[in-house]
Parts: structure tokens; C-alpha cells; sequence
């Protein structure tokens, strides 16, 4: 007789959840010019269109910067979860092949990164280490840690010492030359020149800015909690109270901690409490906002028959979440980078390319979910993890 051996299903609305992420992050990449923020002159333009580039941008950034990436990063946690149980009820421990899993994860980030200098995969690599060490911990530790780097204790630190010292001045990291490397390639590189300062100067660039904007500390935060949600079983229907009630506390800690964010800098003139305080209260207000709009596509998906179609729509984009990230990536690098079309384009149209790259994604989902059951690089990824 076989033995039937227990896994976890897979769970419809963390790819919904991981869908929605990428095409957020996708608009905000394409508006961006994937990291290479040279726009035409806009001094001729209509009033119309202005006004449409100005609303375009502050309304994907309000709605979506800091948020879709939260979300991607918290769905990296669960997963981890998803696959580390799977093998424990196996009766096997899947932390070591999970370091190795996190090395393969670090070279498909650098072929990424060879194409685009914000990419996120290597920093999720190096810090995926922390899953590995947090694992067997009780609930409860992984609950204060996860809540410790949530806080950004660095810049607790900072603040406490600035208040304590007034001669103490917050220590940087001079990544001027490097951006402005990756800008100059961007604007008059070749392919192989700017492959070569994307892997070096845009990587030391693009972790830099995520020491000193508090994104090393977050991710590792929710990394933990991704986690956490995956032991609760939080993503299952049973729990949507548990979703109304953080999407109840989310909303109260929202308002107060992004008016904090608006208001405290004119309250303060000291940099080195002003510049910590803001990576705190706009990280928290980010976290906040990144949980209503879960909580919201949660209940959409459960609860609400039309809505749920809809997001249902997105489970396809979602199971290639990894092949749509680094292919927009890819792409976008081809379209407004010097060694490809290096087109010049503003905001509003900028933002009818990224629709364009998602719905061609979309449409290729659509027709390799139906014939494969993981998308080109998840099966790369998966297959690469069990190789030996």
C-alpha cells in the first residue's frame, strides 16, 4: 500500500496577493524608467498632460511605492514557510537545501541586475538567511524579532544617540559616484558596459540605498512575518476576522503615522533625528497601508463574487510572479536604456508601457500556466534547488 505523503495545497490568494505586487511594481519601474530617471522637457507640454504626469506619479507612488515591494517580500516569508513544512512532514529538514536554493536565488539576481540596477532579488538572497535561522524558533521569539526589525532599531539607535550627543552625526554611505556611474551608462553605455557597472557600482548602489531607507531591517521583518502567517494559516478563508481585525488596526495606525511623517520634519532641525525618525514613521505608515490593501484583496477575493473574478484573473500572473519580475526588467532595460531603444518618454506614457509590458506577460501566463504547471524560471529555480 502507498503511502500518501502530506504537503500543503497551494494557496490561490498568495498568488493573487503576488500578482497584484508585480504589476504594482511594474507600473512604478516603468514610470521610473527602470532606475533611470531622464525624462523629455516638458515645458511644452498641454496643461492636460502635465497635469496627468503629476497625478500619475503622485498617485502610483501613494498607492504603491513601498507597498507592492512589502507585499512581495512577505509572500518571499510565506513561501519559505509553504516549502520548509512540506519537507518537514517528510520528515526532512529543508534549511540546508534552502541556503543553497538562497545562492541560486543570488545568481538569478545577478543576471537580473545585468539588465536593471533596482532589482531585489540578490538583497532577498542575502538576506533569505534569516528564515534559515528563525525557523525552529517558538512563535513567539520569531513575533518580537520580526516586530524588533519592523521598528528599524538602527535608526532607534541613532535617534537615542543624536538626542543624548548633539555633536553625534548619523554615519553614510557615499553612493553618489555609483549612481551617478549607472546613470552614465544608462545614457551612453553600450550592453557590455553597462552589464559590467550594473554588477558592480549598480549593486553597491542599489544596496546602499537599502541600508540608509531602512529596507534591510524591514524585509528581514517581513520575511519573519510571511512566515508566521504560513504556521497561522492566516491565508486560508477561516481566517478573514483575523484579516478584518488587522485591516481595522492597520487603518487606525495609518493616518497618525503618515501625518507624523508630513508633520514632524517641521517640528525638528536636527538632521540626525530628523532623517531616522522619517525612515521609521514612513516605513511603519507604508506597513500600515501595505496591510489595509491586503486585508482588501483578501476579503475582494473571499468575499465579493465580482471582485474575487477579477483578482481570480491574476492567479496565472501570480504563479510566474519571478519570470514577470526579472522579464519586466529585461524589458524595460530595452526600452529606455542607451544600449537598447533608449526611448524618451514622460510620465503618462511611460505608464501606457508599463500596461502594455503587463498585458503581453499576462497573455504569455495565460497560455504557459496552461500547458506547464511553473513558469520558465520557477521551474530553472526549483529544479536547480533539487539537484543534488
Amino acid at each position: 500500500m502507498t503511502e500518501t505523503i502530506k504537503k500543503h495545497a497551494r494557496v490561490d490568494v498568495a498568488d493573487v496577493l503576488r500578482g497584484f505586487a508585480v504589476l504594482a511594481i511594474i507600473l512604478l519601474h516603468s514610470i521610473e524608467h527602470f532606475n533611470f530617471y531622464s525624462f523629455p522637457d516638458t515645458a511644452g507640454q498641454p496643461d492636460w498632460l502635465n497635469f496627468t504626469d503629476k497625478a500619475i506619479w503622485n498617485g502610483l507612488f501613494f498607492a504603491f511605492g513601498g507597498k507592492a515591494y512589502a507585499i512581495f517580500a512577505m509572500l518571499f516569508g510565506f513561501s519559505f514557510f509553504i516549502q520548509h513544512d512540506n519537507q518537514r512532514m517528510r520528515g526532512e529538514d529543508f534549511r540546508l537545501r534552502f541556503c543553497w536554493r538562497l545562492l541560486i536565488l543570488f545568481i538569478i539576481g545577478n543576471i537580473d541586475a545585468c539588465f536593471f540596477t533596482g532589482e531585489i532579488l540578490v538583497m532577498y538572497a542575502l538576506i533569505g538567511f534569516v528564515l534559515v535561522l528563525t525557523c525552529k524558533l517558538p512563535t513567539k521569539w520569531i513575533i518580537a524579532l520580526s516586530t524588533a526589525c519592523l521598528l528599524q532599531p538602527v535608526c532607534i539607535y541613532q535617534i537615542i544617540r543624536a538626542l543624548i550627543s548633539p555633536d553625534y552625526t548619523i554615519a553614510t554611505i557615499n553612493s553618489g559616484p555609483f549612481w551617478a556611474e549607472t546613470f552614465r551608462v544608462q545614457t551612453e553605455g553600450s550592453f557590455l558596459e553597462t552589464v559590467r557597472v550594473n554588477l558592480w557600482e549598480g549593486q553597491l548602489a542599489s544596496l546602499a540605498w537599502a541600508w540608509e531607507h531602512g529596507r534591510i531591517f524591514q524585509t528581514a521583518g517581513l520575511f519573519m512575518a510571511g512566515m508566521l502567517i504560513g504556521r497561522a494559516g492566516w491565508f486560508n478563508r477561516e481566517h478573514l476576522g483575523t484579516w478584518g481585525r488587522v485591516l481595522a488596526i492597520a487603518t487606525v495606525c495609518y493616518f497618525p503615522l503618515s501625518g507624523l511623517d508630513n508633520l514632524a520634519p517641521g517640528y525638528i532641525d536636527n538632521p540626525n533625528i530628523k532623517t531616522p525618525l522619517h525612515i521609521i514613521l514612513s516605513s511603519l505608515a507604508n506597513l500600515s497601508f501595505m496591510l489595509m490593501l491586503t486585508s482588501g484583496i483578501i476579503f475582494g477575493y473571499y468575499r465579493t463574487q465580482g471582485f474575487s473574478r477579477l483578482l481570480t484573473a491574476l492567479i496565472p500572473y501570480g504563479k510566474m510572479s519571478m519570470t514577470n519580475y526579472v522579464t519586466q526588467g529585461i524589458i524595460g532595460s530595452a526600452i529606455y536604456y542607451h544600449w537598447g531603444f533608449y526611448t524618451r518618454l514622460g510620465i503618462t506614457a511611460s505608464l501606457l508601457v508599463g500596461i502594455a509590458i503587463f498585458v503581453v506577460q499576462y497573455i504569455f501566463c495565460r497560455f504557459w500556466t496552461g500547458r506547464h504547471n511553473h513558469g520558465p524560471l520557477e521551474y530553472i529555480w526549483k529544479r536547480a534547488t533539487w539537484i543534488w
